[in-house]
């Protein structure tokens, strides 16, 4: 009965947080699409036109490459991927729980959002061809790039600490990822900034739910990792 209730918690935490992100974000895109607009879409598209200026036939496939890694496709199947060998090697369920409520959630305030508010491209040459016009915000490559490589180094820090000297730099790959996007003049600057803010806190809410194990199950993981 007590695991019962724990898991209803888990999971009551779980979706508030998740309607409280999405109404921040719905939020946030009201303002820069209405009483804000016109202060914040001068500056915005000063920022991509800059990065359209500075496009040169060298930086055009490190930028795609940069997009390519938080494709949603790529994105989904690195995560289901990781949830299988996390599985199999951990032998616990919470892995796969963990990447699959972060995605899911982040799928979902995705569709969200984009429905609601209705944003269009930047006004300069997209690099990243057959994306929707008027999805700029936020930016779905930043979020994927958070919620799947950020966490996997959360998780890795969480039930394998011996591997902390190497996780840490997939938290670069969102560093990597947003440039990519306002390169590839996909978003505006806001977008991307968006979507960091939102996917950090929902990773963090994430995290706090379903890692969190007492000393000894996470000693006994990695233990079972080393051998």
């Amino acid at each position: 009965m007590e695991s019962t209730r724990s898991k209803r918690d888990d999971a009551r935490i779980l979706v508030i947080a998740w309607v409280a992100l999405v109404a921040a974000v719905v939020a946030v895109g009201w303002l820069l699409t209405h009483p804000l607009e016109s202060t914040v879409d001068p500056w915005d598209d000063e920022v991509v036109l800059w990065f359209a200026d500075h496009r040169a036939s060298a930086l055009d496939p490190v930028a795609d490459i940069g997009s390519k890694i938080a494709d949603t496709v790529v994105g989904l199947a690195v995560a289901a991927v990781l949830s299988i060998t996390t599985w199999r090697r951990l032998h616990t369920w919470r892995p796969a729980a963990f990447y699959g409520v972060l995605v899911a959630g982040t799928l979902a305030l995705y569709l969200v959002v984009t429905a609601v508010i209705p944003r269009d491209r930047p006004p300069v040459e997209i690099l990243d061809p057959g994306l929707v016009p008027d999805h700029s915000f936020p930016s779905g490559h930043v979020a994927t790039a958070i919620v799947v490589y950020c966490a996997t180094a959360v998780l890795l820090g969480a039930y394998v600490p011996r591997w902390r000297r190497w996780s840490w730099l997939l938290f670069l790959v969102p560093l990597v990822v947003a440039p990519s996007r306002l390169y590839q003049g996909a978003h505006h600057p806001t977008d991307v900034l968006t979507s960091m803010v939102f996917a950090s806190i929902w990773l963090a809410v994430v995290s706090r739910v379903l890692l969190p194990a007492p000393r000894s199950v996470r000693e006994d993981t990695a233990d079972k990792v080393e051998a």
